[in-house]
């Protein structure tokens, strides 16, 4: 198998990362791998909590990463004779993943290895930087962000590495001042042309943001912690059956945060470990339709506080269908259970049955249309131990005004229920942005979000707007 993925920087303001990409021809069946400097995939849990428990619409995770992430929509396979099949066009790919010629990154070549630096610099005013209806301060805020992408060229086997800094400084309340910073990275080992060891891990220290669904809700300050993340995954093809199974573990160590009336909150309770394993299967009736199933179980051993356990345990099935109509629509739907049963008999157990639906429609070359709806169960700690019920209706659409021109409009839905407490949300978002790239070296994007969580306990209850610009350097 020939592979190639690159990662892709994390967008500054985006509270929640999606997963933009390109995709190429390649692999025995020719499989869709995502690939490009403008790829960004997520690992474990690795992004910073957001308002929502859902990210926002994304791209599906192309296979075979899609393996250490089982609910991500996978392509379905090229079934047509290899020695005949054209390169897909620019206009045949992704709207914000194409990259048109004369607008993709160079590269710094070095043996086998390819490097892409970037560094990104914006700035953004936040007109409720505590997320809080009581403290409703607004400010302005710089960020600075150099990254450096690495991958492999190797025919076969391979590595992906991305290390990224990031440091947000505001001009009226220093509390909030943070700086992130992580490596992460991909490997694989083809072990036959249709046996592969997958492999992701990341090192980092990030930050909570102040008023995010698992910060405490008196917290005037980031909440920092650091994070290890590892994954190993095998991938074996059976013609036009492809199975997965791998395991994964994320360990969490959190540091204090600081409350309104100069107080620290510990955070220790929170530390602790998260593991998992799952598997996929994936089956292709023809080119244009599949059939998936995907199961995950976790153990989270937390420490928590006295009288107050944040352990459990869980899982979640899914299974469906995965279709594609040429470049015109394609999508993934599946249906399942899930089950978390929590220590704290105050929580209990959450379960019931559970769904995903991803969905693209490309009415013209020039517009994709994105839906994806999706529950889950996630914790949260405000002070205590609280398990979510997570539900989420979102709905974007990516414009390609001109070669060198991108809008990108999306809104969002979501209903969190809280278990452990007698609090219901209802989150609101919208998130506006257009990018122009001047050449292959520079490019300047403007956005605008939107976020209104109403919470039938007034204190979670708060709106915010936030606007910014970034401009990007890029070899």
């Amino acid at each position: 198998m020939k592979l190639r993925l690159a990662f892709a920087r994390f967008d500054t303001i985006a509270e929640r990362c999606g997963i933009v990409g390109a995709t190429e021809t390649i692999g025995r069946h020719g499989l869709k791998i995502a690939s490009g400097p403008a790829t960004m995939i997520v690992l474990g849990l690795a992004s910073p909590a957001s308002a929502q428990a859902i990210p926002p619409i994304s791209d599906p995770v192309a296979p075979p990463w899609n393996a250490s992430r089982v609910f991500e929509p996978t392509s379905l396979p090229n079934l047509t004779d290899p020695d005949s099949r054209e390169e897909v066009a620019p206009e045949d790919m992704p709207v914000k993943a194409r990259q048109q010629p004369g607008y993709e990154p160079v590269g710094i070549r070095a043996d086998s290895w390819m490097f892409t630096p970037a560094l990104i610099a914006g700035g953004f005013y936040d007109s409720n930087v505590f997320s809080s209806n009581t403290i409703k301060k607004s400010d302005l805020a710089a960020v600075v962000e150099p990254t450096l992408d690495a991958h492999t060229l190797w025919e076969r086997h391979g590595i992906d590495l991305k290390l990224d800094v990031q440091q947000t400084t505001y001009d009226q309340n220093s509390s909030l001042n943070q700086t992130n910073a992580s490596l992460k990275g991909n490997a694989w080992f083809d072990i036959a042309h249709d046996v592969a060891v997958l492999t992701s891990f990341q090192v980092a220290h990030l930050n909570e943001g102040v008023g995010t669904l698992s910060s405490p809700s008196n917290a005037v300050q980031p909440t920092p912690y650091d994070l290890f993340s590892g994954d190993i995954t095998l991938r074996k093809e059976f013609n036009r059956l492809t199975a997965s199974i791998g395991t994964g573990v994320d360990s969490y160590q959190f540091g204090n945060t600081r409350a309104q009336d100069g107080t620290i909150i510990s955070q220790d309770g929170r530390d602790g470990q998260i593991y998992t394993v799952h598997s996929r299967i994936d089956y292709a009736f023809s080119s244009t339709l599949g059939w998936f199933s995907a199961a995950e179980g976790n153990q989270r051993d937390l420490r928590g506080t006295p009288g107050e356990s944040l352990d459990s345990q869980g899982y979640r099935v899914l299974t469906g269908l995965t279709f594609g109509l040429t470049n015109l629509i394609k999508g993934e739907f599946g249906f399942g259970y899930v089950e978390q049963r929590f220590v704290d008999p105050t929580i209990g157990t959450i379960a019931g049955p559970s769904y995903r639906a991803s969905l693209t429609w490309s009415p013209t070359r020039l517009l994709d249309i994105h839906y994806k709806a999706e529950q889950l169960v996630t914790e949260t700690a405000d002070t205590g131990s609280t398990g979510v019920l997570a539900n989420a209706q979102q709905l974007g659409f990516d414009y390609e005004l001109l070669r060198n021109v991108v809008i990108s409009v999306a809104g969002g839905y979501e209903t969190d229920r809280f278990y452990g407490q007698l609090r219901k949300d209802d989150v609101i978002s919208t998130d506006a942005r257009v990018k122009y790239m001047f050449n292959r070296f520079a490019a300047v994007s403007l956005y605008h979000q939107y976020i209104l969580r109403s919470s039938n306990i007034s204190t979670f209850s708060y709106d915010k707007n936030v606007v910014g610009i970034n401009v990007t350097a890029q070899f």
